[in-house]
C-alpha cells in the first residue's frame, strides 16, 4: 500500500511528515507502518525511507488541534534504527521548524503573507511552539540569507519560541529538585551531574569527568566506542531518577529520552566548514541521540542548556558564569559543525525558576512530496 508523506529538512534534522488521518487510528498499526515506511529495524534502513542516522530516523505526525489555544497538533517519534521501536517521550526543535510549512502545504493553515505565525500544540511534551515563517502568493517561501551551521547554503529564517517548556516531560525544570546530584554509577563511579527538563530532558556531565576535552571533533567522539558507552551508562541511570523508564529498560524503551551532553568550558576546535574561536561561544557541548554523537546539536536540546546556563548552581551555569559575567539573554552552544544561538529568559518566582521565553532560528525545505510504498 501507499501512503502519502512529506520530506523536509527541518534545520539539522530530515524527518519525514505525516497527516495523521493518512495513517491507521491503532497505534501500534500506525507504529508497525512507519517502522516499515523507515526500513527498520536495520543498520542501513536499506528498505525504506530512514536515512540511518538519528538526524533523519524521525516522523512526524500533524492534524487539527486538541487545545484550543493552538492550531495544530504536532507530535514527534524518534524511530529506532535498529530497534523496532518508536520514542515518543520527547520533542525535536529541529523537526519543529518544518511543522508550520507543512501544515500550509497539506491546507491545515491558512497563509498570511508576509509572514505567517502558527501556533503548535506538540502532544509530546504537552507545550505550545509559536512558529513564524515568510509566505508568498500562498506558499512557503525557503529561500533566504539566513544561514545555520551544520546546513550548507542558506534559507529563509523560521523563529521558533519554545513557550513555557520548562518541565516538558518529567513535569519539572529541575527533576530531582536539585541544581545538580552526585550520582554513583555502575562503572563509572560518583560523577556530579545537573539533571534538566527544558523542551526535552537532558543530563549534563563535565567532559574533564569523563577524560574528554569538550571540543572533541565528530571522528574522535562519535568513533569513540568508549565514550559512548560511558554516555549511554549515565543517561540510562538518569532515565531511571527522571521517572522515564528502568536503568536496564533505557536503551530499548527509551532511547531517544533524556538526552546527554557533555559541557566544558570555550576552547577553539575546528569544524568541517573552519575554525570556531573560543571567543565566540560560551560553552562547547557534545550531545548524543540513538546511542550516537549527534553531528550538530538539538534545538531543544540549546533550550535546555541555555536554561541550565541561566540556573545558579548547575553544571552549565559554572561554565557560562566563567565565560559571560555580564549574563546577557543569548547563550552560544560551541557544537561539532559550529555554532547554535539560543535566546533565554528567566524568572525566578516563589523561589522556583521559570522558563518565560526559549527563542531561536533555524530553516527549512521540502525535499519530496509523494507516497511511501510499505
Amino acid at each position: 500500500m501507499k501512503i502519502p508523506c512529506a520530506i523536509y529538512r527541518g534545520g539539522t534534522s530530515k524527518p519525514i511528515f505525516f497527516l495523521e488521518e493518512d495513517l491507521p487510528r491503532n497505534t501500534k498499526e500506525r507504529d508497525q507502518m512507519i517502522l516499515r515506511a523507515f526500513g527498520s529495524p536495520d543498520i542501513r534502513q536499506i528498505d525504506g525511507l530512514g536515512g540511518a542516522d538519528p538526524l533523519t530516523s524521525k516522523v512526524a505526525y500533524i492534524g487539527p488541534p486538541s487545545n484550543p489555544d493552538a492550531d495544530l497538533n504536532y507530535t514527534f517519534g524518534y524511530v529506532g534504527i535498529t530497534q523496532p521501536v518508536i520514542d515518543y517521550t520527547g520533542n525535536c526543535g529541529n523537526t519543529s521548524a518544518a511543522v508550520g510549512p507543512f501544515a500550509l502545504l497539506r491546507g491545515l493553515i491558512r497563509p498570511v503573507e508576509p509572514v505567517t505565525k502558527v501556533r503548535i500544540y506538540n502532544t509530546n511534551t504537552k507545550k505550545i511552539i509559536l512558529a513564524e515563517f515568510s509566505v508568498s502568493h500562498g506558499e512557503f517561501v525557503s529561500e533566504g540569507d539566513f544561514s545555520i551551521d551544520g546546513v550548507p547554503g542558506s534559507g529563509s529564517k523560521i523563529l521558533l519560541d519554545f513557550i513555557g517548556s520548562g518541565g516538558a516531560v518529567t513535569g519539572k525544570l529541575l527533576p530531582t529538585g536539585n541544581v545538580r546530584d552526585k550520582i554513583k554509577f555502575p562503572t563509572l563511579g560518583i560523577l556530579e551531574v545537573s539533571m534538566v527538563d527544558a523542551a526535552n530532558p537532558f543530563v549534563f556531565v563535565r567532559a574533564a569527568d569523563l577524560d574528554l576535552r569538550g571540543n572533541e571533533s565528530i571522528d574522535e567522539f562519535g568513533n569513540s566506542e568508549d565514550t559512548l558507552r560511558k554516555c549511554e551508562e549515565i543517561r540510562s541511570v538518569a532515565t531511571e531518577i527522571m521517572g522515564i523508564a528502568k536503568e536496564e529498560e533505557a536503551t530499548i524503551k527509551s532511547p531517544g529520552v533524556p538526552k546527554i551532553a557533555v559541557v566544558a568550558p570555550p576552547a577553539s576546535y575546528f569544524t568541517p566548514k573552519g575554525q570556531v574561536d573560543a571567543a565566540q561561544i560560551d560553552v562547547v557541548a557534545r550531545m548524543t541521540a540513538l546511542q550516537r554523537l549527534h553531528k550538530a546539536y538539538a534545538v531543544t536540546g540549546a533550550v535546555c542548556l541555555g536554561a541550565a546556563a541561566k540556573i545558579h548552581g548547575t553544571i552549565v551555569n559554572e561554565i557560562y558564569r566563567r565565560a559571560q559575567p555580564d549574563n546577557p539573554p543569548a547563550v552560544r552552544i560551541g557544537h561539532p559543525t559550529g555554532i547554535l544561538q539560543v535566546e533565554i529568559l528567566m524568572e525566578r518566582q516563589n523561589g522556583r525558576f521559570d522558563l518565560v521565553k526559549a527563542a531561536l532560528a533555524r530553516t527549512a525545505r521540502l525535499l519530496m512530496d509523494g507516497n511511501v510504498h510499505v
